[in-house]
């Protein structure tokens, strides 16, 4: 078995790289939880039940990452020690600024017309935008861009976090 230090990438034997095979990841998964699942250390002491668990919270947690392509970028950028510090850097190139003003602007225009269409429409762009956005992010990654890659990953959890509101107003719209 690997050390509980090594990369998320080293437990599941997969290559640290963006784009994740994702039935090697499932696969490696249970695997490695198949080992380590504390059910297997019942009888076992102490000591042995709580590396079992830490094994095993280890393994969620690096599956939980790799699983997620924002939560691998920012895992990866932190590997190669840059801080995507997003709660702290804002700032961002201006084009993706004044595109946030605009999608601001449309959902606040749509949910005060209470037009779900429009807010559906609204939320299809961002996934498309998300889309390129996050082929773009792993060729940057791979290409060791980091402090691009760092302003991609802001980018995108931005898009996430406005995706995530247009779909808590359309839903309080259907239930209105």
């Amino acid at each position: 078995m690997a050390s509980l230090t090594d990369s998320h990438f080293d437990l599941f034997h997969l290559p640290p790289t963006f784009a994740v095979d994702q039935q090697k990841l499932d696969d490696a998964y249970r695997t490695v939880q198949g080992q380590v699942h504390p059910d297997r250390f019942a009888a076992a002491g102490d000591a042995q039940k709580r590396l079992a668990m830490q094994w095993a919270t280890h393994a969620n947690e690096a599956y939980q990452t790799l699983r997620d392509p924002l939560k691998r970028a920012r895992y990866m950028l932190k590997q190669r020690g840059v801080d995507v510090d997003a709660e702290n850097n804002t700032a961002m190139e201006p084009a993706f600024l004044m595109q946030q003003m605009e999608w601001r602007e449309n959902i606040e225009d749509a949910a005060g017309a209470k037009n779900i269409g429009a807010l559906e429409a609204l939320l299809d762009e961002l996934r498309d935008e998300e889309r390129v956005r996050f082929t773009k992010l792993e060729a940057l990654i791979d290409s060791k861009s980091d402090q691009a890659a760092s302003e991609a990953v802001r980018q995108l959890m931005f898009i996430e976090r406005v995706a995530t509101e247009i779909g808590a107003q359309i839903e309080r719209l259907e239930h209105a």
